[in-house]
């Protein structure tokens, strides 16, 4: 089989998968969008739905209970669910690229047969915890701790800013298990909701992306068996090195779904709203917008599949997924901005879309690495 054959089979699924999901969104998301967004209710019965379609195990190999496909695959299906709501894209997207996509790659084969198909398959709903009330990007000082106790582990702390942290079923949980500020100093753990010790804290009250659940998870005394631990004592923020660099794809394609949802409404808009007798599109300001947006919005679509595709191949991504969730979660936020100022007054009103396109695209410059972290990483490997 030649690779135009190769290619063009992952094209034909990818745009299948794509058409699905737009169809599903239109009729499960859609009507909701607003309700959900002002109740900061998360869908748990959506996110099982999302499981059936196969969407939270599009990287999962089909042995475990996932779909066995690809980035590519991944990246068109959170364009499609962001393009209708971004915090329904940043859920899927979550469950995916870490808690999920953290056991498929450091899991033992027992860890996999036993939480994989749950997560798959939307049984299970899964978080990640990594950031921390005081260290955020300084994570090499993380207060979450884990001492050996005979065959166990004790864990105590907190994390915060956690997808699905209290709802979620199962967690992967790094927590520090040497000195602070040392090299190998964190372990990953996966933990199950039920386990004593483990619970669920303040839920917050956010900006956007209101329908995803952001809450605490809290560790007291919580204890585990070493059966629990993935991979070896000290790796723990290694390896979420290397699950991020797949996370920033995830981000780079909620933020390009973003931009083109609130693209499409203000080119529709401007099409549509009469000023001076003509389309407000007809006047070279707000053409010129749409020029300069949709010229960024296809930079950042083919940085973020070029990640995608990298990823796919097997080869190194952290340069290539950085900067396309830089580049992609900037031109969110500006093309949120330029749809809310061509919308004008209405564009500030919740009867019209794109003030949640605005609030909800902040998030994307700040979630799985800052862009000032992004330019970090970007400029270590430009400068080594």
């Amino acid at each position: 089989m030649t690779s135009e054959i190769v290619e063009n089979q992952v094209q034909d699924t990818a745009q299948l998968i794509a058409q699905t999901v737009r169809d599903f969104a239109a009729r499960q998301i859609r009507p909701f969008v607003r309700d959900w967004d002002e109740s900061q209710h998360f869908p748990l019965e959506t996110m099982r739905q999302l499981g059936e379609l196969g969407l939270l195990g599009v990287l999962v190999p089909e042995e475990y209970g996932g779909s066995g496909l690809g980035y590519r695959e991944y990246v068109g299906a959170i364009v499609e669910l962001a393009k209708v709501d971004g915090a329904i894209g940043l859920s899927m997207a979550a469950h995916n690229s870490l808690c999920t996509n953290h056991i498929l790659t450091f899991g033992n084969p027992g860890q996999k047969n036993k939480y994989l198909p749950k997560l798959a398959t939307g049984e299970w709903i899964g978080a990640w915890g990594l950031t921390e009330p005081n260290t955020g990007s300084d994570a090499g000082n993380m207060k979450t701790v884990a001492v050996r106790d005979g065959d166990d582990w004790v864990l105590n702390g907190s994390k915060n800013f956690i997808t699905h942290g209290k709802s979620g079923h199962v967690a992967v949980v790094i927590a520090r298990t040497g000195a602070p500020n040392t090299a190998h100093n964190a372990t990953a753990f996966v933990v199950e909701r039920d386990t004593a010790g483990f619970s669920g804290g303040k839920k917050e009250d956010k900006l956007g992306m209101r329908a995803s659940e952001t809450a605490e998870m809290l560790f007291q005394d919580c204890r585990i068996p070493d059966s629990q631990r993935l991979g070896e004592v000290g790796d723990g923020f290694v390896q979420s090195l290397k699950i991020l660099d797949g996370g920033r794809i995830s981000i780079a394609a909620l933020s390009l779904g973003i931009a083109m949802g609130a693209y499409e409404h203000a080119l529709k808009y401007a099409q549509e709203r009469q000023q001076f007798g003509q389309p407000i599109a007809r006047f070279q300001a707000i053409a010129f917008k749409l020029a300069d947006l949709a010229t960024t919005i296809e930079a950042a679509k083919l940085l973020t599949y070029q990640a995608a595709d990298l990823k796919d191949a097997g080869k190194p991504v952290t340069k290539e997924s950085a900067m396309a969730k830089l580049y992609a979660s900037e031109v969110a936020v500006k093309t949120a901005d330029e749809a809310v100022q061509i919308f004008g007054g209405y564009g500030y009103i919740k009867d019209f879309p794109v003030e949640k396109f605005y609030r909800d695209a902040k998030l994307c410059t700040i979630g799985e690495g800052t862009s000032e972290i992004q330019r970090v990483v970007i400029s270590r490997l430009l400068l080594p």
